[in-house]
């Protein structure tokens, strides 16, 4: 009897067709019946940014050296209408095409996106020469990550996402869709209008070139999960950004609001982005776990010896903190893991499987840039690779969870660190991480933090507010 399940993804079986040419991009386009272009991007707040293009418009662009748009350097600094401190209204980036990033917007008839990556005009002098980087470009960040896990330590990564989301039939008060509960049917109820909603976002995921695994109602009241398949991270975060740019227009198509906010009801679930990630390569290291490859188990050790600073990434906002409680099944506040155990924030999935196997981390919410998140929680598992670094933390299987344990036992468990309980204390934990800040840079850990403070700021209760307007303010801006 095989305990050797799930589907087998090799970063080889998931590649995209080729990219299309400049000279190609405007016949297809054009063939594909668009007539408008996204240039589309994410900023330091996880704002969904676009300029909208003419096809005329963006053909002339594809035959420039440099096709793109110019963007106001502020665009890492603002947060709604107030700069944050660091910023000023002088200057531009020039925002590059990526075409290998193109994808259909089945959501917006007519209509194509790409993203990019923000450069200087011209270049600027760095240590290594003369550059065109921009070192608060969240997308330029999580490819050199990637490029030196592989260049540098042979070792590739595929990551999925669970999509968590809440439909609304109001913002204020919050009303939602439905009361019905985990993957039950009358959450799905044909002629309803959420089974509506749940089909044509299914369809347009598809339509876009997206692999759908499945979607089903979650727990909470109006609550439901998209899933989609493994790819490699760069693709993977534009992926997920296009998944719930597909989520948000096609419920408000329906008259409907998507809200990924990380908890509306105290008594409830709290919607998550579930992130999958598997570890590809050369071996190296030893392994401390029957379930694990020494490859795997370099990266856990690194991943939990790091998750409490990557925490402000994955985690931003005050009401983050919500969710991630004990004994909701959101992972838990310790850094620990454990096969199949949903109160820990890593969640070892398909333990015996190794052709499926994976690590979730169930510390991340909506709220959360993808390309952030991601740049954190694989800048903690390379560390652990490049130092070869040792699991001291046990598999945490019960019956037991790391909240129930005694201090002596957790200890016994190798599980000595807390996550962080508040934003605040993520920050400090995050700009205290020195290995972190070496490997993404300090310049954007140190502003992301200036800039997530703003933010908090203009999420909270402000004076002649009620607490209702505060929720009213998170669920329509997330």
């Amino acid at each position: 009897m095989s305990t050797d399940i799930g589907i087998k993804y090799t970063p080889q079986s998931v590649t995209r067709p080729e990219a299309l040419s400049r000279e190609q991009l405007p016949w297809n386009l054009k063939n594909s019946g668009i007539k408008f272009v996204r240039i589309q991007w994410v900023d330091l707040l996880n704002h969904v940014r676009f300029r909208v293009l003419s096809l005329s418009h963006f053909s002339n662009l594809l035959d420039t050296a440099r096709p793109g748009v110019a963007v106001t350097k502020t665009v890492f600094g603002l947060v709604f209408i107030e700069l944050s401190p660091g910023f000023d209204p002088v200057g531009e980036y020039l925002y590059v095409v990526d075409t290998s990033s193109f994808r259909l917007c089945p959501y917006a008839p007519g209509h194509a996106v790409f993203f990019g990556f923000f450069q200087e005009k011209v270049p600027v002098q760095i240590h290594s020469g003369p550059s065109f980087e921009v070192p608060l470009c969240p997308r330029t960040h999580l490819l050199r990550l990637v490029e030196y896990a592989v260049k540098d330590l042979d070792a590739q990564f595929l990551v999925g996402f669970e999509t968590e989301f809440i439909l609304l039939k109001s913002t204020n008060p919050v009303v939602a869709v439905n009361n019905h509960g985990w993957s039950n049917s009358p959450a799905l109820a044909t002629g309803t209008t959420e089974a509506k909603v749940l089909e044509e976002i299914a369809d347009a995921l598809q339509k876009a070139g997206i692999e759908l695994q499945m979607y089903h109602s979650e727990a909470a009241p109006g609550q439901y999960e998209v899933i989609t398949g493994p790819l490699p991270p760069l693709e993977a975060a534009d992926t997920l950004v296009q998944t719930r740019e597909t989520i948000h227009n096609i419920a408000s198509k329906h008259g409907l609001r998507a809200t990924l906010a990380p908890r509306l009801n105290a008594d409830n679930c709290g919607s998550g982005a579930h992130t999958h990630i598997s570890v590809h390569g050369t071996q190296r290291g030893s392994s401390s776990s029957e379930f694990l490859t020494p490859l795997e188990s370099c990266f856990l050790a690194g991943l939990l010896d790091h998750l409490p600073s990557v925490t402000a990434f994955t985690l931003p906002l005050p009401a983050s903190y919500a969710r991630m409680l004990d004994g909701i099944w959101s992972g838990g506040t310790w850094a620990c893991w454990g096969v199949d155990n949903r109160e820990a924030p890593v969640r070892l999935c398909n333990a015996t499987s190794p052709s499926s196997r994976n690590f979730e981390i169930k510390s991340v919410d909506g709220t959360s840039s993808p390309y952030l998140a991601l740049a954190g929680l694989l800048a903690a598992g390379i560390h652990g690779i490049s130092s070869a670094q040792v699991l001291t933390v046990k598999n945490c299987e019960g019956p037991k969870t790391a909240a129930e344990m005694t201090d002596a036992e957790r200890g016994a468990m190798g599980i000595t660190k807390r996550m962080p309980l508040s934003i605040e204390e993520a920050r400090r934990c995050l700009l205290q991480d020195r290995a972190l800040k070496d490997l993404l840079g300090p310049q954007i850990v140190e502003t992301f933090v200036r800039v997530n403070e703003t933010l908090g700021k203009a999420m909270e209760l402000h004076d002649g507010e009620e607490e209702s307007d505060v929720v009213a303010r998170l669920v329509e801006t997330y």
